[in-house]
């Protein structure tokens, strides 16, 4: 599989745009919902070296673009004492389960690239460590979700239709409101991130441009 560089710093924008108006037709419920800040919290997703950086097989070419909109939401978010989580995908051979014979080799938890990447201020948040796609799936999330009065989660980080996708469908599931930034998500090919948004408008969530989130706690 060639990877697909469908991001760049340049081009996000209008093809972020591009992707939502491509959805509007299955979106049939998002004239009636809104985002409330006050009982929102952000979820980044796997921002790991691991993913981030070229050095590595996994490397995904469009995240890199998506590291800015996020740094703007982290801020935002912390700033009105909103919760943030950092997930971090790890995994051991006791525990991945079909991750193991899926993708052959593990990310394991004391490995440098399975670290955050720095560009991102873990400070502002909780790292909370997963193990399969799901975040919500063997961890503590919807606990921590659910002590902190969140009703909203706004989902970010990589793989758009791996991780990104199944704890959104996990979110919803565990009855959260679900908004899914379509430029905040990223992953291999542009066919996977436009399927992913695609399915969720349709029966999960609400895609949404990370800029419209920023503008709703003004």
């Amino acid at each position: 599989m060639k990877k697909e560089l469908y991001f760049t710093p340049a081009t996000i924008h209008a093809k972020a745009q591009e992707i939502l108006a491509s959805v509007e037709a299955v979106c049939w419920r998002h004239d009636t919902i809104c985002f409330h800040p006050d009982r929102a919290a952000l979820l980044v997703l796997d921002m790991q070296a691991y993913f981030l950086r070229d050095s590595s097989h996994a490397f995904i070419p469009s995240a890199t673009a998506i590291i800015p909109g996020i740094q703007a939401l982290i801020r935002v978010f912390a700033a009105n004492q909103r919760l943030v989580i950092f997930t971090r995908h790890v995994n051991t051979p006791n525990d991945a389960g079909q991750m193991a014979s899926w993708w052959k080799n593990l990310l394991r938890p004391d490995t440098p690239e399975s670290e955050i990447v720095p560009e991102l201020d873990t400070t502002k948040g909780v790292v909370l460590d997963k193990r399969q796609y799901d975040a919500f799936y063997g961890t503590e999330l919807e606990q921590m979700l659910r002590a902190d009065g969140v009703r909203e989660v706004v989902i970010t980080g990589v793989m758009t239709h791996l991780c990104c996708e199944t704890t959104a469908r996990s979110a919803f599931m565990s009855d959260f409101e679900v908004f899914f930034a379509v430029d905040g998500t990223a992953t291999y090919l542009e066919a996977f991130h436009r399927a992913t948004v695609l399915n969720l408008a349709h029966g999960f969530g609400t895609p949404a441009l990370m800029e419209e989130i920023l503008v709703a706690f003004q």
